[in-house]
């Protein structure tokens, strides 16, 4: 029996139900197609520098010729990337893939056991560090097969006399780069000079062929590198540009690059598909520095954004932020975590823009779901699968549920990853004989074929045997006035079992925790309502943004 697709009656105009993943051979081919028909527009931007395609031509060409040429590397081998948003991030990233080798993006804020671990797992011969984390490099060198390291300053793509000043500035003034030694380092300018005394030859690849290896679930247990082959990330692409497609100006869009580019929603939805569009990326490195961040936001003439909710909220708890000139903005998306409805709201009513809601996860490259383009309001869902995905609920036996009920979000489709690097078994547990990946989200599908996350499996919190989901609650919360960010735990109690405990950041700094029980008790049923209550200064959170209701979970169990 052929499965059925409630979403596709819902499907915004123009949009096609399936795609052809098998459009393009590799990412490179998209790469080749975007620098053939937009050469002389902008690429990339970063720190006040500008690259146009050909020039990001070029510069990748280099460095691709110089992994292949200097370091002898072979098609297969990983070479990890470890820096923030910044020009080289994309040079190096579209470099290693045209090299016919495969990326393993690299949190540059790792510890020396997180670094230690992902450089051993992947068997990454090569990394391109940033100055400023090399001596976390140096520290797990020799545990690790790598043979290659890569060096580079935030100033050296930004020419003269911007360039040497920044790297001087960064590591004279705020002495934001610890010493390190790496004998045999080899610096990116060099390396990229190097590349230029050797052709790069043509590199065959394959669609099956590993382009990431991109790590995830690190916060739930031991990182596993997912394995995201051409043909996901193509089909991601083409997936998401049917989606979105209708609403873009090819040539000519600008995206707002907040996200770190070694995240997937920011390397698929902002390097990959805005560059297939011959759009600009403007990469912000720093976007915790808000002032910094709004200040350069009124100098762009910015058409489309992407952020996950902490951001957004960020931003527009920031003073001059409503001073941007937002009238160029025609695209909002949000992903990485639930979008908060006055969240979403307030981004409207300040922007102008509806903030759309999308879905995915590392291992579907990211995007499975996402909202219309032509959405008006928020709708506190997650929108519909997007060109040739199914979805489904599936209970704890496997059982599909009708619409309306709770269960676990299965999703299928050509962006579906290969498989967890090195571990069949885990592999096993995620994606069923029928193909479909357990997300070990809870949600449920309306009629119409819309999904809404409920929340994650393991966050649930169990009130004397009612499900309380913490999404719900902080959402209710956070449209308190006076509340800044919030988040909800489960706690062990006498009389339930469980009790909901809250986490806040305060707006205002005369909130009281009788306050916001008097919010809850006026919005929440009794078993939903927050028994406890902490205020913080700030909350734990991921380097993308997300909360880490994990951190939270286990002060409580040292406490």
């Amino acid at each position: 029996m052929e499965f059925e697709r409630p979403w596709l009656k819902s499907y915004p105009p123009g949009v096609p139900a399936e795609i052809d993943p098998d459009a393009y051979p590799s990412i490179v081919a998209v790469l080749q197609s975007s620098l053939e028909q937009y050469r002389d527009r902008p690429a990339f931007a970063n720190l006040g520098k500008v690259l146009t395609y050909a020039e990001f031509d070029v510069l990748s060409r280099q460095f691709a010729a110089f992994l292949l040429g200097e370091l002898k590397l072979r098609k297969g081998d990983r070479v990890a990337i470890m820096l923030p948003n910044c020009l080289q991030h994309p040079i190096a990233t579209f470099g290693i893939l045209r090299a016919g080798l495969t990326v393993v993006n690299t949190n540059p804020m790792y510890t020396p056991r997180e670094l230690r671990h992902q450089m051993v797992d992947s068997g990454a011969s090569a990394i391109l560090v940033l100055d400023n984390f090399a001596h976390v490099v140096q520290e797990v060198l020799p545990d690790t097969q790598l043979r290659h390291v890569i060096t580079t300053g935030l100033g050296d793509m930004l020419g003269l006399p911007k360039g040497p000043i920044v790297n001087f500035v960064l590591k004279h003034v705020k002495k934001m780069v610890p010493d390190y030694d790496i004998p045999g380092a080899i610096r990116f300018r060099d390396a990229l000079a190097a590349g230029r005394k050797h052709e790069l030859p043509e590199v065959s690849i394959d669609p099956q062929d590993i382009a990431f290896l991109q790590y995830t679930g690190g916060t739930t247990g031991v990182a596993k590198g997912a394995m995201l082959t051409h043909r996901n990330l193509v089909a991601n692409m083409q997936q998401a540009s049917a989606w979105i497609g209708t609403n873009i100006r090819y040539g000519e869009e600008i995206i707002i690059t907040a996200l770190p580019l070694y995240h997937i929603f920011a390397l698929t939805a902002n390097g990959l598909v805005f560059m297939k569009f011959g759009g600009l990326n403007y990469m912000i490195t720093n976007p915790r520095d808000m002032k910094g961040f709004v200040k350069e936001l009124k100098q762009v003439p910015f058409t489309a954004f992407t952020g996950v909710n902490t951001l957004f909220n960020g931003l527009l708890n920031t003073p001059g932020f409503d001073q941007v000139d937002f009238s160029h903005l025609h695209l909002t998306l949000g992903g990485g975590m639930a979008v908060q409805r006055a969240v979403a709201e307030r981004w409207k009513k300040v922007t102008g823009c509806t903030l759309v809601e999308a879905y995915g996860l590392t291992e579907t490259s990211p995007a499975a779901c996402i909202n219309p383009m032509d959405l008006q309001e928020y709708n506190g869902s997650i929108g519909l699968p997007i060109p040739s995905t199914d979805c489904c609920i599936k209970d704890d036996d496997g059982r599909m549920l009708p619409a309306g009920e709770i269960g676990e979000l299965c999703i299928r489709g050509p962006q579906v990853m290969k498989g967890y690097w090195q571990r069949p078994e885990e592999t096993a547990k995620t994606i069923d004989a029928d193909g479909w990946l357990h997300t070990g989200d809870m949600a449920r599908m309306d009629e119409q074929g819309y999904f809404y996350i409920v929340d994650r499996k393991k966050d649930m919190i169990l009130v004397s045997g009612f499900n309380v989901y913490p999404n719900e609650v902080e959402d209710v919360i956070a449209a308190m006035p006076g509340v800044l960010e919030c988040a909800a735990i489960g706690v062990p109690d006498e009389k339930s079992g469980e009790a909901v405990k809250l986490f806040i950041v305060r707006k205002d700094p005369a909130l009281t925790a009788e306050q916001v029980k008097a919010y809850a008790r006026e919005n929440l049923t009794g078993y939903k309502q927050p028994k406890y209550i902490e205020f913080r200064d700030e909350l734990p959170k991921s380097n993308v943004g997300k909360i880490l209701r994990k951190e939270l979970r286990d002060a409580e169990k040292r406490a």
